[in-house]
């Protein structure tokens, strides 16, 4: 009986641990954001795109603008236990471009209670041009399923 008992309680305490560790929450980063630093190498009025390619790397968004825009989009996910992944973050590096190739804005933006908030901006101009494509990347938060984001990795 001795031996039963101990056996017992072995294997329930194996299971409350692995209860506990079910429950613990992960974390997961898709996409890049460039850092600072890296986008203090960008000057507004005088980078251009291969400057800013080899300053920040090339994106994996651009825009259809005159001129165009190169669009940095990173998102961190919690995931815990078995429920579906929840987006805690999304931030867009926006770093738009005039006719001729030259860096014209270098925006950061992100979201607060569900809206586009600017982070941080270096602009030229006052005119800012692709907002509702940003509030379109930004907007969709909670829109993905767990599904499409184990199809993704």
């Amino acid at each position: 009986m001795g031996r039963l008992g101990s056996g017992v309680r072995h294997g329930a305490f194996a299971l409350l641990v692995a209860l506990l560790a079910a429950c613990t929450a992960l974390y997961q980063n898709h996409g890049y954001i460039p850092r600072d630093v890296d986008l203090e190498q960008v000057i507004v009025g005088e980078s251009t795109r291969e400057d800013v390619a080899k300053a920040v790397g090339r994106p994996s968004s651009t825009g259809l603008l005159t001129g165009g825009a190169w669009y940095y989009v990173g998102s961190r996910f919690r995931h815990y236990g078995p429920r579906e992944p929840q987006e805690i973050d999304r931030q867009v590096v926006a770093i738009s471009f005039d006719e001729g190739g030259t860096v014209e804005n270098v925006e950061r933006f992100g979201l607060e209670k569900g809206q586009v908030v600017v982070l941080s901006r270096r602009v030229t101009d006052s005119n800012i041009k692709g907002l509702s494509f940003l509030r379109q990347l930004l907007g969709n938060i909670g829109n993905i399923s767990a599904g499409q984001l184990l199809n993704n990795e």
